[in-house]
């Protein structure tokens, strides 16, 4: 959790130990949680996850792009063009609505992208697109699980600014891990034969991370 205090650096070595929780579960390896013997590893995986993030919300980011490119247009017709204002206001809802959608999307392929990337330790995995939309279409609930796990863990996560902003240190790193629990689980349940000899696929389980922290 200290590594966090690291301006920039701390939380990007924190995502990239993240992956490492993940590939663990993957390969099902009964430590989960790795330790902190490693840090330019994690940090280079950080980096790597920065940049699958950004890909995949490119399109987010283009789209908020065209949305402030209008508003000069707005400032040059001193607000008094009612047919613009109009025209302004719908396109905004309306990219609005694609942007939400699109985000959630996002939500549900991101941790697809995130496991393959981790059980192959290739970037481009996670731009195997053919594989990572495969992978949510064979076990959509439990990449849905992982996103709403994401969701409260993030959400449990900031509950540390309760204990003088500080302890948000520990909560997010302990949210983080769960993160990278489920991200495993459901690469293990959305891949045949991943995380098991058998290849049996079983309902993803909470993460016991309590022996470790």
């Amino acid at each position: 959790g200290l590594i966090m205090l690291i301006p920039i650096l701390g939380q990007l070595a924190v995502v990239g130990w993240t992956i490492e929780v993940t590939r663990r579960v993957i390969g099902n390896d009964p430590k989960p949680l790795p330790d902190w013997d490693d840090f330019m590893g994690y940090l280079v995986s950080g980096l790597q996850v920065l940049v699958i993030g950004f890909i995949y919300m490119l399109p987010v980011i283009v789209i908020q792009g065209c949305t402030a490119g209008l508003i000069p247009l707005l400032g040059q017709s001193g607000g008094n063009d009612d047919t613009l204002m109009t025209v302004f206001s719908i396109l905004t809802a309306c990219l609005g609505c694609i942007t939400l959608l699109y985000a959630i999307v996002v939500g549900l392929i991101m941790p697809a992208a995130i496991g393959n990337f981790a059980a192959k330790n290739e970037l481009k995995a996670a731009f195997s697109f053919g594989e990572v939309f495969g992978m949510v279409r064979n076990n959509i609930g439990a990449y849905f699980m992982v996103f709403l796990g994401s969701i409260v863990a993030s959400f449990v996560g900031s509950l540390g600014t309760i204990a003088c902003v500080i302890g948000v240190i520990f909560t997010y790193a302990y949210a983080y891990a769960i993160i990278g629990h489920l991200t495993g689980q459901a690469y293990n349940m959305a891949v045949p034969g991943a995380g098991s000899d058998s290849g049996a696929v079983v309902g993803i389980v909470e993460p016991d991370l309590s022996a470790d922290f």
